[in-house]
């Protein structure tokens, strides 16, 4: 196969808006929603609602290249680093941390311009506790960089990007172009969505890291958004596209074949659009969050409340399998009889809806 990069038109992007035109002006309209929907909300709540996205779009992000971080450490490194804990502990997770310390940093530095420097420091922070890959640097390596699937021996390429030597001037001219595309720049693109769909397919196709590239790119493409609207997105793009992962690599590797990249920037910005439905989601979701504890704050005693807590950190979707009295017993410590008297009590505040019969019981958060 002959990709993009070894074609003689590389990168001059050719697209026809035509086909996503409809589906920009809705983008638009989302965005203007979700600034609407903020703007009405209490400002703890507003902040509970950022934090909320930067949790789902770290978590999410390191789980498309197959990495799980440790939710609990993900949210404590984001309020630690946003002065909202004083914690002295020490983040067992690392990966946690770092990819914590990405979201703040892409959503602090939208308006910066783009340098080598700072994707140098975003790589080191997401490959914090890595071993065995240069970090913090292009790549360098001689063996050909490949994203390849299947058993050793039945290996299938799906795609190689540009060698190595080329890493330093192929990252000078994208560095170059998304500066020069940007607000105000000699090039500038004015739709954001069509923007950072280009970035994330230019930064992918050369895959300048030895590791890390997709976390890298997803960053660009949010930065590319933001500096579009004129301040932080809050969306988790990692979310929408992880739930269907197939069909964004299968995307990428037919956009990698051609520099004709209509059919990219027609998925990548319905996942952009998608992603922002699930923002309005996301914001009702903490609304009601906040509702919940204005009502039982003052009605539960500290082992509930921190059951509640814990079960509506795993966001919309809610805790696996519901709480269950020994789930209880396991995160509260203490005994089956309390933790019975506790569960029932929640039941009969209405802080809870129970399901099953006996030790088959289960509970959910009550949220409306």
């Amino acid at each position: 196969m002959i990709y993009n990069w070894q074609q003689a038109d590389w990168p001059e992007f050719k697209y026809d808006l035509e086909s996503v035109e409809d589906i920009l002006f809705s983008f638009a309209e989302r965005v203007g929603s979700v600034s609407g929907l903020l703007k009405g909300l209490p400002e703890d709540t507003q902040t509970e609602a950022m934090i909320d996205m930067m949790v789902s779009e770290a978590i999410k992000t390191s789980e498309i290249e197959g990495e799980y971080l440790s939710r609990q450490d993900v949210i404590s490194s984001i309020r630690k680093n946003l002065g909202f804990i004083q914690n002295t502990e020490r983040v067992k997770d690392k990966k946690a941390e770092g990819a914590a310390e990405l979201m703040i940093d892409v959503r602090d530095t939208y308006a910066e311009v783009l340098t080598q420097g700072k994707l140098f420091l975003w790589h080191k922070m997401i490959m914090k506790g890595s071993m065995g890959v240069k970090i913090g640097g292009w790549r360098t390596h001689k063996d050909p960089m490949q994203v390849i699937s299947g058993p050793i021996g039945k290996q299938k390429v799906h795609y190689e990007a540009p060698p190595s030597k080329r890493m330093p001037e192929e990252m000078k001219n994208f560095i170059r172009w998304f500066n020069e595309t940007g607000p105000g720049g000699s090039q500038e693109i004015k739709k954001p969505a069509v923007r950072s769909a280009i970035a994330h397919l230019y930064f992918e196709t050369i895959h300048p890291f030895e590791d890390g590239n997709g976390r890298i790119g997803r960053a660009i493409s949010e930065k590319a958004l933001s500096q579009g609207i004129g301040r932080p997105i809050l969306l988790s793009m990692s979310r929408t596209i992880e739930a269907n992962r197939n069909a964004y690599y299968d995307a990428l590797n037919v956009a990698q074949g051609s520099n004709e990249i209509t059919p990219w920037i027609n998925y990548f910005v319905n996942v952009i659009l998608d992603a922002q439905v699930n923002t309005e989601e996301q914001i009702d979701f903490t609304l009601k969050k906040t509702k919940f504890f204005d009502r039982f704050q003052n009605q539960l005693n500290e082992r509930q409340l921190r059951i509640v807590l814990r079960m509506l950190e795993e966001g919309l979707k809610g805790f696996e399998g519901g709480m269950s009295a020994k789930k209880y017993i396991a995160i509260t410590h203490t005994s089956k009889s309390t933790a019975t008297r506790d569960l029932q009590d929640m039941v009969k505040k209405g802080a809870f809806i129970p399901s099953g019969e006996g030790r088959s019981t289960r509970y959910q958060v009550k949220l409306t």
